[in-house]
């Protein structure tokens, strides 16, 4: 035989290096083989053939990237809300506004922003809510809440609203309205985005969902996960119909509205033009502010100020030069009525502080006199109205003003809505996600342990290799494992429709209800994936 023919007939030998990896390539492929042999094939669940290309990032690295930081040291742990959250957690509001319920109704459960928290904490206090968040404004009283349970929660809540106002339940059920799911949650995009408001299109309303969401994430908060979440995407859609739409031009706030309504009465009640009445102001805080802002913007020059003390009537004087104010102290409150043509009362105060009683005694009768009270609780006892020259408004007066409002904005409203439902679908979306992140943790926990044990057991074939190319053994694992569950996963968050069912399947399949039973009965050597 000739050299060269010896030479082609002799075996070809690889290099040590090539061998080594067509052995790893080797045991690779029957771990996906025995990975895949577990898959139903008449499930309708499948692995892409294909293996669709992309890494799977852990479940809590993706939740801590798109949910805001909440965690509260003295309250549950990120862990236990998330599992609180999974559990079916359903969104609820009960409340009364100014739509469904009289100011007297309203202001037994008027509870001042420093007291929000203590009342969502007496409300999940009974173990039947899960979280909640109580927001309490002049127009509005709403409690919104999360629970498992709906019906235990919605009596546990009605009870505790009967119980703050001393009303009978019957009484109370005749003034709240009640809302779940969906329709509770577009319930409050619409009162962040001023729809639901008095006035539409208010802005002070997104700022007041804005302090309920901060309050709620406090650490004395009782948001958790869900209802955080919600308020949260609430307010961001507030401010994108703000900034999206005109809904926020003109008369936007109950303080305007005011203004508005008293310079539209004038004429009618004190037969004086607006321009030329002496006005005076009961209270010195935010509403007084934004009142005399309004006044201002009016053309008027002269204001009198009522108040406990001089530090906040000052501020204003500052912060308004163009106006002269003239400040008295509440003891002088009644020389200072006498001497005005309308009288507006923005005091925070529990009881009336104007009254027939008080008039009558001061001589404050038989001259025109315009009353506005804008405060909540009343400042202003409704039997001023016996008083003789008396006419007084209160804050559910103001339907007049509301009226010409929303007739301006129905085409602003109805772009408003658009941009509201996007964002609904947002949190609904996510919310829906949540009943499907315990399955995904498992089933991403459940490939990691059979990954990491066919290495192991194929580690003394690999002594061989160095730290860099046992490096790329555990990528390429990690690798082809992620792509095998790219499908399930994406099949589980996809679902819209029985998602329940879904999870079921997936939990079946892959023996997910057998936690730490690998290699026993009905199961095959090495595990169920």
């Amino acid at each position: 035989m000739a050299a060269s023919e010896i030479r082609r007939a002799r075996p070809r030998v690889f290099p040590a290096f090539s061998a080594r990896m067509v052995l790893l390539c080797l045991i690779l492929v029957s771990l996906m083989t025995s990975t895949k042999s577990y898959i139903s094939p008449r499930s309708s669940l499948r692995c892409s053939p294909s293996f669709q290309a992309g890494f799977c990032t852990p479940t809590s690295t993706r939740l801590r990237s798109t949910t805001p930081d909440i965690d509260r040291p003295t309250k549950k742990t990120r862990e236990e809300r998330l599992k609180s959250a999974s559990k079916g957690l359903e969104v609820h509001v009960i409340g009364l506004s100014i739509h469904h319920a009289a100011v007297e109704v309203r202001e037994l459960l008027a509870v001042p922003e420093s007291g929000w928290n203590d009342a969502s904490a007496a409300l999940c206090g009974s173990g039947v809510v899960e979280e909640a968040a109580v927001l309490s404004t002049c127009n509005r009283f709403e409690v919104y809440f999360a629970a498992s349970d709906t019906r235990r929660a919605m009596v546990s809540v009605t009870n505790y609203l009967a119980k703050r106002s001393n009303l009978p339940v019957s009484e109370l059920r005749k003034n709240i309205f009640t809302l779940s799911g969906d329709d509770a949650v577009w319930h409050l995009f619409r009162v962040a985005g001023g729809l639901d408001s008095l006035i539409v299109g208010e802005g002070q309303i997104l700022s007041q969902v804005r302090q309920c969401h901060l309050h709620s994430i406090e650490e004395d908060g009782s948001g958790g996960k869900v209802i955080s979440r919600l308020l949260n995407q609430a307010t961001a859609a507030g401010k994108r119909v703000r900034s999206e739409t005109d809904i926020s031009k003109g008369s936007v706030s109950i303080s305007s509205a005011a203004a508005e309504l008293t310079e539209m009465r004038s004429m009618g009640d004190l037969q004086l033009p607006f321009s030329e009445a002496r006005l005076a102001i009961v209270g010195a805080g935010k509403m007084t502010r934004l009142l005399v802002t309004h006044l201002a913007s009016r053309g008027l020059q002269r204001i009198s100020i009522v108040n406990r003390s001089l530090k906040r009537p000052q501020e204003l004087a500052e912060q308004f030069p163009d106006i002269k104010f003239e400040i008295a102290l509440e003891d002088e409150m009644f020389d200072v009525i006498g001497r005005s043509d309308i009288v507006y009362t923005a005091a925070s105060c529990e009881d009336p502080v104007i009254s027939k009683t008080k008039m009558d005694s001061n001589g404050l009768t038989g001259r025109p006199i315009m009353l506005a009270d804008i405060g909540v609780p009343r400042n202003i006892n409704p039997d001023v109205a016996e008083v003789d020259g008396v006419v007084a408004y209160n804050v559910d007066d103001l339907s007049a003003v509301v009226a010409k409002n929303t007739a301006m904005r129905q085409k602003e409203m109805i772009e408003a809505e658009v941009l509201l439902r996007e964002e609904a679908s947002l949190f609904s979306t996510w919310q829906s996600s949540l009943s499907s992140v315990p399955t995904i943790n498992k089933l991403q926990e459940r490939a990691e342990e059979f990954r990491t044990a066919e290495v192991q057991k194929a580690s003394k074939k690999l002594n061989g290799l160095s730290e860099r190319e046992l490096e790329a053994v555990e990528r390429l694992s990690r690798g082809i494992v992620n792509k095998l569950l790219h499908g399930p996963m994406s099949h589980i968050r996809q679902a819209k429709e029985d998602k329940g069912s879904v999870i079921s399947e997936v939990q079946n399949m892959f023996h997910l209800d057998e936690e730490g039973k690998k290699g026993k009965k009905g199961g095959k050597k090495g595990g169920a994936l």
